[in-house]
């Protein structure tokens, strides 16, 4: 894990918001705000590569910056890169970073929670083993979770300090790309990085955001 920002001290539970943050949103910063009520410090992972997806969009570097940009003073918020993509990979790469005394809690929002819950894995247990190294921390979004059997003391609901069902990064690149109003979506410290980045070159996607 290569940090290019790190909270001071150890943190007695680690907050993990993985994605692609191609770009940013103020949902997301929502979603690391909320979780500051449940873990010490919160690390934003940008992986270096995805499962079975390629980059598009804005290079990696400028993401890297406009993460920097939108949380220049939060002295609780880490920023690194991560080798792996997977949420077991990430949180190996956390454990090596912190400790393996360090929980570990993933915050994402409920349709990313289903996927990786329900995903087939090949194997019946593999939610169960992959929830006992880590903890999922799931922003309500767009409705409720969906139970799980087996998952519930592993999986907790966040309540987000406003409305955010309407944000996506898909929805900003989108609004970018036919000339509509975007600023609203994006963290206000990036937005100028942002417009930089997205108005001047065919937008992708990378599948999670």
């Amino acid at each position: 894990m290569e940090f290019f920002r790190r909270a001071g001290g150890c943190p007695k539970r680690l907050g993990v918001l993985a994605g692609a943050f191609n770009p940013l949103t103020v949902a997301h910063l929502a979603l690391a705000r909320a979780a500051l009520s449940q873990v010490s410090e919160v690390v934003f992972v940008l992986p270096k590569l995805f499962p079975h997806k390629p980059y598009h969009g804005a290079p990696f570097a400028e993401r890297v910056e406009m993460l920097r940009a939108a949380i220049p003073n939060e002295p609780a918020y880490s920023i690194a890169a991560a080798d792996g993509g997977l949420f077991l990979e990430i949180a190996a790469e956390c454990r090596e970073a912190y400790g393996e005394d360090v929980p570990l809690t993933f915050l994402c929002g409920r349709d990313a929670a289903e996927r990786i819950l329900n995903w087939d894995y090949g194997d019946p247990d593999a939610v169960t083993t992959m929830l006992r190294q880590f903890d999922l921390l799931v922003a309500a979004r767009g409705g409720n979770l969906a139970p799980v059997p087996d998952c519930r003391h592993c999986v907790e609901i966040l309540a987000l300090n406003g409305e955010f069902d309407h944000v996506s990064s898909t929805e900003m690149r989108e609004r970018i790309a036919q000339g509509l109003p975007w600023e609203h979506l994006a963290p206000e410290g990036a937005r100028e990085l942002i417009r930089q980045a997205y108005g001047s070159r065919q937008l992708g996607e990378d599948g999670i955001e």
